[in-house]
């Protein structure tokens, strides 16, 4: 009787070293080969570089690729791996031990010179490169990837991150050629503190420096987070949203569709930019392991600052924004709305009531230095940090309850309001309890983090009366298919 033997693809077996460097599965790496136009796989010209290699994924699957284009051209195996491999196929290593993967990977051996090569180099490194360069401080930063000097500036012996591709001024100096495509999944983020509980985003970067090179085509899987912004990110975003050579994103707001064990808060996402063909993007949505369908559109909706990530919620947004009604977010404090932070503990007694992480406890006013007219208001709280889930129908937001007159919070929370009584403020909270006001907000809403910003599209309301998602979606003509949207996307809130 025969039997199947069991034989993975080890590169599908390689853990996670953190959430800042997400090793790549083989299938995904495909996926993202196949945006490009195939032909470039069947000419001995074509030009591949991975500028942040770890396993050696990409490289190793275009190896294949171009193995199988270019047999009518270069029909002797041997000379066609060493074409490919000299003149084809480059690299820039994250760390040291990413380059020996991606050599062992590329060349089945980690050394590109020993006689376990699959083609032979003059030297270790072959044209996959790796350096460990040290960081440029100015002013206790960065001034190329903004790493924190207290966290990074350590002895040769350590690891310093500093990446060769984005801490150089110049990144054509590398190999000194063109690239007709740039390919791979950066570095996520960098710790920005001594205690690995903040970090910055670092992949746009990557992707700002890849444009300087001006390849025909780049193609890399990313952090979501920078469609609507956010630390560090904003520039970004506005130069991303208004870049009409982005014709191609996959949008996967459930980070482990992609990568299986690792949460990556607002999910992620892969794109193709294409340098000489400009147009509208194809959006794909990716939901429970499937394409919800494809849509060509511009990246920024009119009257949008930030891109609506799922197709369906497009023609939502229009029917809400035609009514021109103002804003809850003139209505919704910022953070540390009374300027007590999280950590700050009241006493047993005291003249204000204030919520804080713990619970209740209660402060005098002459403790608190901003808001102070708000105090003896009724308002509504809401905790600032949403649900921790990624998984689809989602919360989105804490439960907000009424703040009474004479209470105030510490940043765990944030507060809607004032207002004049309280069934003004159970309306509210009848209102953010809705499917439909939570809906709005998670099309702006991409981490954990609930700021005031995420508030933006949701419209204000007569709050003489309580609200109901019937009542909501009734007055803004919603069609059935869009209200079986809203459901299958925001679970109830008890």
């Amino acid at each position: 009787m025969r039997t199947s033997s069991y034989n993975p693809d080890v590169l599908n077996c390689i853990a996670n070293l953190s959430n800042d460097e997400v090793f790549t599965p083989p299938e995904l790496a495909n996926k993202m080969l196949d945006l490009l136009p195939q032909e470039l796989f069947s000419n001995p010209k074509t030009t591949f570089l991975d500028p942040f290699t770890k396993s050696g994924v990409f490289l190793r699957e275009i190896v294949k690729r171009l193995d199988r284009g270019l047999e009518n051209k270069i029909p002797d195996r041997q000379k066609r791996i060493d074409h490919i491999l000299h003149n084809q196929v480059f690299g820039i290593a994250c760390t040291e031990l990413t380059s020996l993967l991606a050599r062992r990977s590329v060349y089945c051996s980690k050394h590109a010179n020993s006689q376990y090569s699959v083609s032979k180099f003059n030297n270790e490194e072959g044209n996959i490169l790796y350096k460990n360069l040290k960081h440029t401080w100015v002013n206790g930063k960065c001034k190329y990837c903004g790493a924190s000097q207290s966290v990074y500036d350590r002895g040769s012996e350590a690891e310093q991150y500093a990446y060769l591709f984005i801490h150089t001024d110049n990144p054509n100096k590398f190999f000194n050629m063109h690239f007709d495509v740039i390919v791979g999944n950066p570095p996520y983020q960098l710790s920005d503190s001594g205690f690995g509980i903040s970090a910055k985003p670092i992949y746009d970067r990557f992707i700002t420096q890849a444009k300087l090179l001006k390849p025909r085509y780049l193609t890399m899987i990313v952090p979501a987070r920078w469609y609507a912004g956010g630390k560090g990110l904003d520039d970004f975003r506005d130069e991303m949203l208004h870049d009409n050579h982005l014709r191609i994103i996959h949008d996967f707001p459930q980070a482990f569709e992609c990568f299986s064990g690792v949460q990556i808060k607002g999910g992620v996402c892969y794109f193709l930019w294409d340098r000489d063909h400009p147009g509208l993007c194809d959006v794909v949505t990716h939901k429970d392991g499937k394409e919800l369908g494809s849509i060509r559109r511009p990246l920024l909706e009119e009257g949008c600052d930030t891109f609506i990530r799922y197709n369906e919620a497009v023609s939502i947004l229009h029917k809400v924004m035609k009514n021109k009604e103002s804003s809850m977010i003139d209505y919704v404090s910022s953070r540390q709305p009374f300027g007590l932070d999280t950590t700050f503990h009241g006493k047993e007694n005291g003249s204000i009531k204030l919520y804080e992480n713990q619970g209740v406890s209660f402060v005098e006013e002459s403790q608190i230095d901003k808001n102070k007219s708000i105090i003896k208001e009724y308002k509504v709280f809401i905790p600032r940090a949403g649900s921790g889930s990624d998984a689809f129908p989602h919360p989105i937001l804490g439960k907000p309850f009424v703040g009474e007159p004479y209470s105030a919070c510490t940043e765990t929370y944030m507060f809607i309001g004032p207002y004049t009584n309280l069934e003004e403020c159970k309306n509210v909270v009848s209102y953010i309890t809705t499917k439909f006001l939570r809906f709005l907000v998670m099309l702006k809403k991409v981490t954990q983090d609930t700021t005031r910003i995420v508030y933006s599209f949701v419209p204000i309301q007569d709050f003489s009366h309580p609200w109901t998602d019937e009542m909501l979606y009734k007055k803004y003509g919603l069609t059935e298919e869009e209200i079986a949207f809203i459901e299958s996307m925001i679970r109830p809130m008890d």
